[in-house]
């Protein structure tokens, strides 16, 4: 993603080292992921500071807290992975918890803000992961209201979508969701040159392509690039899903304003085919 660093350093006039803030919330051992009981991590990053909740076993077989926390720097962490005991538990009254030593060392390395490794103590680093377990490649995954926003344009413009119609897949991709005016469209492509991202376009009143963006995502966040063709898709751009298929914010809730001019969804798919067989750099 060197493109995407080039981008911000340019918008803001500075040369920027490519660091990254893990994106907070559930994580997981990627090996471990089957299904079944087992160990997983809360990660939140603010400022400078990590903070890892684990939940895990001791050699016993019961199930234990650790807490780490500590400066985070140049994309990676080290600190002591403590343990707690005496703590309140369901029904009782007010106990505080109280030191319990700590096992070792745990140190932590991010090469996205989704996907790092981890070593524990005795054991070799493994890859962790941020867990997603409720959006897949079905188009109904894309329902909501997302905001796009382009950077390192010299217009920057915010574009704010609710996705809710669903229409036929392309050939490249497992289905459309729409505007309701069919001005914008999205779809999860899982074939061609640009698979694993989400392409969307956005047409004019005119019914001709307008805005073209590619990008990836982990739950309510993602990252990609813009353009007004995919020979142009070279603006960073910015994406939040603002509100869930049941309308639930998922932070602040913005309100599709767009018109209601009625586009043709056969022109949309025609441009989508076009767009999205064309690789774009990264």
């Amino acid at each position: 993603m060197l493109k995407k660093w080039i981008a911000i350093g340019a918008l803001l006039g500075t040369s920027m080292a490519q660091a990254y803030m893990p994106q907070s919330g559930t994580w997981v051992v990627t090996s471990e992921l089957n299904g079944k009981p087992g160990r997983g991590l809360a990660i939140d990053v603010q400022g400078q500071t990590l903070v890892m909740q684990m939940y895990a076993y001791d050699a016993s077989g019961n199930a234990t807290f650790y807490l780490t926390s500590g400066a985070y720097k140049n994309n990676q962490y080290s600190g002591t992975l403590n343990k707690y005991r005496g703590g309140r538990y369901l029904g009782s009254n007010e106990r505080i918890g109280q030191d319990n030593g700590n096992d070792g060392v745990v140190s932590m390395r991010f090469d996205s803000g989704t996907k790092g490794y981890i070593k524990f103590p005795g054991e070799a680093e493994k890859e962790i992961s941020r867990f997603n377990f409720g959006y897949d490649t079905s188009p109904q995954s894309l329902f909501g209201i997302w905001l796009f926003t382009p950077l390192g344009t010299s217009t920057p413009r915010s574009d704010v979508v609710k996705l809710e119609k669903l229409t036929p897949a392309s050939n490249y991709g497992t289905g459309f969701v729409m505007s309701a005016d069919n001005r914008f469209g999205c779809e999860n492509v899982t074939s061609g040159p640009n698979a694993g991202l989400v392409v969307c376009i956005k047409f004019n009143v005119a019914n001709r392509t307008e805005q073209v963006y590619y990008f990836d995502y982990k739950v309510n966040d993602g990252e990609g690039y813009t353009g007004t063709s995919p020979a142009t898709a070279s603006n960073l751009l910015i994406v939040r899903r603002l509100t869930t298929s049941n309308a639930d914010g998922t932070g602040i809730t913005f309100k599709d304003s767009e018109s209601t001019l009625p586009a043709d969804p056969e022109a949309l798919r025609q441009a989508f085919e076009s767009v999205v067989s064309e690789p774009i750099e990264e």
